[in-house]
């Protein structure tokens, strides 16, 4: 399978996400706890089976700070996940997802604040049209007050996104660790992170279904997603990955309305047009 393959089934395994974890009957940190757990056994499976080729060539140990950054990076990466689990249990995955996929645009907002970078006329353009986009998705106009729009979830969703911008712009720090080794360390910190929160009476009620679902998310949504994902990205021109990335979206999407029945509303639907033109239109070159 090439680089191309690879990315692109990585994107649409993961675009199912959202189904599969509502059918774990799991609540959000149970489900994360199984993620870590499961990407955490096969990745370092896989980490220290590739460990005598790289021996092999010699290659020079990352230095101590990258060690540093990724676990800072992994605790980002833990709390974008609880929080978008749980956005699941709250609203609908189609609104959930496209609120979730601001990230790169809030990558552009953050960078600007944090690392002192221009913002473009285009980015701050995409900027409005995304916000606007947001609060039309998350149904705004459903509800008759602000504080009532907040409880349906959508600040888990943003809270999400947010978190996921902040592990991309900590992962620029990381530039030498090796990408497998780099998830089994934040898989595992979420591992122990997660384990004192756990409520194990959450895994007495499941049924063989529940498990089979759980067993998928952790091993195949979690675990083998990311092997091809690290696999094919540095094969990749970025231009090609921009693209690639919206088969998630697209995917979660198509499969809320088939398979859960959810039907957006016509302010929402023109929510997620915006949302996603914006965030093309923010990396207009």
């Amino acid at each position: 399978m090439n680089a191309h393959l690879k990315f692109a089934a990585s994107m649409v395994i993961f675009g199912s996400i959202g189904f599969f974890s509502v059918k774990t009957n799991l609540p959000s940190i149970e489900l994360v706890f199984i993620r870590c757990l499961c990407a955490s056994l096969l990745l370092g499976l896989v980490w220290l089976l590739g460990r005598r080729k790289r021996l092999a060539k010699n290659q020079e140990p990352a230095p101590r700070k990258e060690y540093l950054f990724a676990l800072l990076c992994g605790f980002f990466l833990i709390v974008n996940w609880v929080f978008f689990f749980r956005s699941f249990e709250l609203m609908p995955i189609t609104v959930a997802v496209s609120i979730y996929h601001l990230a790169p645009v809030l990558v552009l907002l953050l960078g600007s604040l944090l690392f002192k970078e221009k913002i473009t006329l285009p980015a701050g353009i995409a900027i409005v049209i995304c916000f606007i986009g947001t609060l039309l998705v998350g149904g705004i106009q459903q509800h008759s007050s602000f504080d009532d729009f907040l409880s349906t979830g959508v600040l888990w969703a943003f809270g999400a996104a947010l978190f996921y911008a902040l592990t991309t712009l900590t992962g620029k720090a990381i530039r030498t660790l090796d990408p497998i080794l780099l998830t089994v360390i934040q898989t595992s910190l979420g591992v122990l992170l997660l384990l004192p929160l756990i409520e194990w009476t959450k895994f007495s009620q499941l049924s063989a279904e529940n498990w089979a679902y759980i067993l998928l998310t952790g091993f195949v949504h979690t675990g083998f997603v990311f092997y091809l994902f690290f696999s094919s990205l540095r094969s990749l021109k970025a231009q090609t990955i921009a693209i690639l990335v919206f088969l998630d979206p697209a995917i979660a999407i198509i499969l809320d309305v088939l398979l859960t029945g959810y039907h957006p509303d016509s302010y929402q639907i023109l929510g997620i047009v915006l949302t996603f033109l914006g965030m093309g239109y923010a990396f207009k070159k």
